[in-house]
């Protein structure tokens, strides 16, 4: 398949799954101040693990599941997994609703560059000049907003290496998308129904309680979580890693528009010289990233001809 001729069920798939991330902010602002953000997050975990044991049942893989589990060398990491991922979802929406989508969203867009930093400092790949540049003049933005602001961007740096972490222990394990989340949200479910029973004895629980429309966007937050992994594994079938890339600007550029200009959110000086490094990073990486696939499709092509 061609980066230049890209397949179409892959483009919309990328587009649905990014942009369906995106929408995350305002779909959590939309359940309202009435709701515990921690509420949030474990009725998201416990209907994530219901709604994709129906997917796996469905789709007749739950001999994936038993095979993964039955593995105990698989779980160790896959619990560390699913502490990052529940730690990222719970900054993530506490974030959301006390007024700090804008940062969360610099999280986002730190986390590719970070991802090639881990990949250099655990899994040996080799950093090309063009990627140190492009690390570099991120975190020179991030201690810059440090030294002149005196402000640590905590949410965005939270985020970025709780899902850095994440990607690098499920990159390292031959565990598909799908039961890889099913078994994480599982592992998390008893915290999760402890956490939910203690909310409903202290008369802090919504579900079913609030509203029937806050019962729906409660519910709804298993489907806001496996729907868009859905959406993004289709996208990786069919389009190649580096034109996938580029798709993966749009959800924090959705968060930050979402979060100055319709949440009302104010964008500082420091944010201006924080965000201006990380773009800048990000524009270097992404251009070299191109470099490079376009370099190895033209040693490639050589080969391929002379195979005919």
């Amino acid at each position: 398949m061609s980066d230049t001729h890209p397949s179409a069920g892959g483009v919309a798939a990328a587009l649905g799954a990014f942009g369906f991330w995106g929408v995350l902010p305002l779909y959590f602002h939309l359940i309202g101040p009435g709701v515990l953000p921690w509420e949030i997050l474990v009725q998201r975990v416990i209907w994530a693990a219901v709604l994709l044991a129906v997917v796996l049942a469905m789709a007749g893989r739950w001999g994936r599941v038993w095979a993964v589990f039955a593995q105990p060398h698989l779980r160790r990491p896959l619990m560390a997994s699913t502490v990052l991922i529940v730690a990222n979802w719970g900054v993530f929406i506490w974030a959301v609703t006390n007024g700090h989508v804008l940062e969360s969203s610099l999280g986002y867009y730190i986390n590719p560059l970070l991802n090639v930093f881990l990949g250099f400092a655990f899994l040996g790949e080799r950093l090309r000049r063009w990627q140190m540049l492009a690390v570099g003049v991120a975190a020179a933005g991030v201690i810059l907003r440090v030294i002149a602001f005196g402000s640590v961007p905590w949410i965005a740096l939270v985020l970025a290496g709780c899902f850095g972490g994440y990607g690098l222990i499920r990159k390292q394990l031959a565990v598909d998308s799908a039961t890889g989340l099913f078994l994480e949200t599982l592992m998390a479910l008893p915290a999760a129904l402890i956490g939910l029973a203690w909310m409903y004895a202290e008369g802090r629980a919504q579900l079913f309680i609030a509203s029937p429309v806050i019962d729906v966007l409660l519910i709804g937050a298993g489907a806001a979580t496996v729907v868009p992994l859905v959406l993004f594994t289709a996208a990786a079938q069919r389009l190649r890693l580096a034109t996938l890339g580029l798709f993966q600007y749009i959800t924090p550029t959705m968060h930050l528009l979402t979060g100055v200009l319709v949440l009302g959110e104010p964008f500082t000086g420091a944010d201006g010289v924080t965000f201006a490094a990380i773009w800048t990073g990000l524009a270097v990486y992404t251009a070299d990233t191109w470099s490079a696939q376009r370099a190895a499709r033209r040693r490639l092509q050589p080969s391929s001809a002379s195979s005919r």
